[in-house]
């Protein structure tokens, strides 16, 4: 334990020594004695953590003295002795900050043992919370957290770090999988509301008709089931962030009521008209393109360019290059060292079917890959054969009927329509043909 400093103020020479003596007895308190006020107020400047102050001194009044202490040093605890019981004085003094009143009588050797503990207790408390709330910070460093050294994952490093240097509201949109929520993280904990809540809300798993709620709370008896009152997660990330994922999932009537809270920074409960102000910054994400569906007028213009903010786009994985050898090589490692399974490494040939895969399932896909590859491999080497993707072995079950190529075109083009959302420009990039390839199928399909 780190030394603790306590400052005696006691005119009394032997009453010094002897609440000297007695705090010395933990080898931890270091102790400095001063017999006026002026001598404390001279060396003040050391910001003691302690202070034990004779309330009647020759050359000051404790109260005036105590107020002086408070002024210079704010944190420094400050327990006064004094040889009166006088409760007015003891409260008036406890209220301007005084830590402690303790009289000089008999048990005063038991008393200022037990509230210097205290004190030493609430200080080693308080340093464990800073510490923890700096671990906190260092785990969500978004170089150490988000693995990558592409072109691409050096870009967004670059957008998060001004990202979290401001209060302003950030949009992130990529494939599902490709880790829009940490980027979400990594903004958080490296700005000014990191020791401020996180918190994060998926849309789309929440149905329509409780959103509302969800969002913003609601009262005891708001609505049938509403047995007791409850705090939205506005709330609950007040003065902290808030994010929103698959915001593009949300109704256009939701939106509405979503766009005056971000305009007014007030909420209101279900049930409840009383209005209650928040201060918390908003991070949305969506795997669909925001301004395709306010054209459509499935999204609100005036929301989205309220929730725009700075724009980050999370590049597909297999976008990335060596990324994908690297992040394959930390989760194998990873995934062993969970489950004790000693140090893996990756063949050069299933390094090779990494790279020439398309990952539609992205960066989560390829975890589950390599923990799967994990533990099929033997002797601690991940071969080829142990690299086995789920989409690929989809479209090898279709093989397995005999039917026209007309119609395997078909079965391929479908199987990616439905996994990408009917995203044909992203089908069109998987499958490396035009997008007016798969109009044309389609029509002729129809």
């Amino acid at each position: 334990m780190s030394p603790f400093s306590i400052f005696i103020v006691e005119d009394d020479e032997w009453y010094g020594e002897l609440l000297s003596y007695q705090l010395s007895l933990n080898p931890d308190n270091v102790i400095e004695i001063y017999k006026s006020g002026k001598e404390l107020l001279q060396n003040l400047y050391k910001q003691p953590q302690l202070i034990t102050l004779d309330y009647s001194l020759p050359d000051t009044n404790g109260g005036e003295l105590l107020r002086k202490i408070k002024q210079q040093t704010p944190d420094t605890h400050v327990i006064i002795i004094s040889g009166q019981n006088d409760v007015t004085t003891a409260v008036e003094l406890l209220k301007n900050g005084a830590h402690d009143y303790i009289v000089k009588d008999n048990d005063i050797k038991e008393r200022i043992w037990n509230a210097v503990r205290h004190i030493h207790t609430n200080q080693s408390l308080k340093a464990k919370i800073v510490q923890l709330q700096q671990e906190v910070g260092k785990k969500y460093e978004f170089s150490e957290i988000i693995k990558g050294n592409s072109p691409p994952i050096k870009a967004i490093f670059e957008l998060i770090e001004k990202a979290s240097k401001t209060n302003i509201n950030v949009s992130i949109t990529g494939e599902t999988g490709t880790g829009k929520e940490l980027v979400a993280k990594a903004i958080h904990y490296n700005s000014i509301r990191a020791k401020k809540p996180f918190v994060a809300v998926n849309v789309a798993s929440i149905p329509h008709e409780l959103i509302e709620s969800e969002l913003f709370g609601h009262e005891k008896g708001a609505f049938t089931g509403a047995i007791a009152r409850r705090v939205g997660k506005f709330e609950e990330a007040n003065q902290g962030t808030l994010f929103l994922d698959e915001i593009g999932e949300m109704d256009l009537n939701m939106q509405s009521k979503l766009l005056r809270v971000l305009q007014e920074r007030e909420i209101v409960k279900v049930g409840s008209n009383q209005v209650q102000k928040i201060d918390v910054r908003v991070i949305t994400a969506t795997h669909r393109d925001l301004s395709e569906e306010v054209r459509k007028k499935r999204f609100r213009e005036d929301l989205y360019y309220r929730l725009l903010g700075m724009p980050i786009k999370v590049p597909p994985l297999r976008q990335r290059g060596s990324d994908i050898g690297l992040l394959a090589k930390f989760f194998a490692d990873e995934f062993a060292k969970e489950n004790n399974l000693g140090k893996m490494t990756i063949s050069p040939e299933a390094q090779k079917k990494l790279l020439q895969y398309a990952f539609p399932g992205n960066v989560r896909e390829l975890k589950a890959i390599m923990e799967l590859a994990t533990v099929m491999a033997n002797a601690q080497v991940i071969e080829d054969e142990h690299i086995i993707f789920n989409a690929a072995t989809n479209i090898a079950d279709m093989i397995l009927e005999e039917l026209t190529l007309e119609q395997y075109n078909k079965q391929i083009v479908k199987h990616f329509l439905e996994k990408y959302n009917q995203d044909v420009l992203k089908v069109a990039e998987i499958l490396d043909i035009g997008k007016s390839t798969i109009y044309r199928m389609l029509k002729k399909w129809e």
